[in-house]
């Protein structure tokens, strides 16, 4: 899968505004790696982890009628982890420092989430159709040729 350079350039652009961040991953709901910037962390099982835990997370705002969830932070001792719903099908994670300002990640996260959510919407645009040509014709009906057209009578 070819991953849409702008993409990769809103990634690099959260990680020069946040120098606490240790990776990013965005990532489908059902936890496929659509691109990241994580060195030294394994991607594919970060995606598959935030996906669970999106799953999980949806269903304890559900459980509280709280609505859609819209992002989720996860607070250990070294960091945290922090994951944002990126419309409908993708999620973006991010991995932080315990000396991370936890406000100013989620500004910039929301910022660069509503950057990727216009760039996916415009790589997900279906492909343009092109137009039948008008072709001219007969003006009158053309006849009609059927296989009993076609037999004699007497075999009929």
């Amino acid at each position: 899968m070819t991953v849409d350079p702008a993409v990769l350039e809103e990634l690099d652009r959260l990680r020069g505004r946040l120098h606490e961040l240790s990776g990013s991953v965005l990532a489908t709901t059902d936890g496929l790696v659509v691109a990241h910037d994580a060195h030294g962390i394994e991607p594919d099982s970060i995606a598959a982890l935030a996906a669970a835990h999106l799953a999980l997370a949806r269903r304890f705002a559900y459980a509280v009628s709280h609505g859609e969830l819209r992002e989720s932070v996860v607070e250990c001792d070294g960091g945290y982890i922090t994951s944002y719903t990126a419309g409908p099908n993708a999620l973006l994670t991010l991995v932080t420092t315990g000396d991370a300002n936890l406000a100013m990640v989620h500004l910039e996260a929301r910022r660069c989430v509503r950057r990727l959510v216009r760039i996916l919407r415009l790589e997900n645009k279906p492909p343009v159709r092109p137009e039948i040509p008008h072709q001219t014709g007969p003006a009158g009906p053309l006849a009609r040729r059927t296989p009993m057209a076609t037999l004699r009578q007497a075999a009929r």
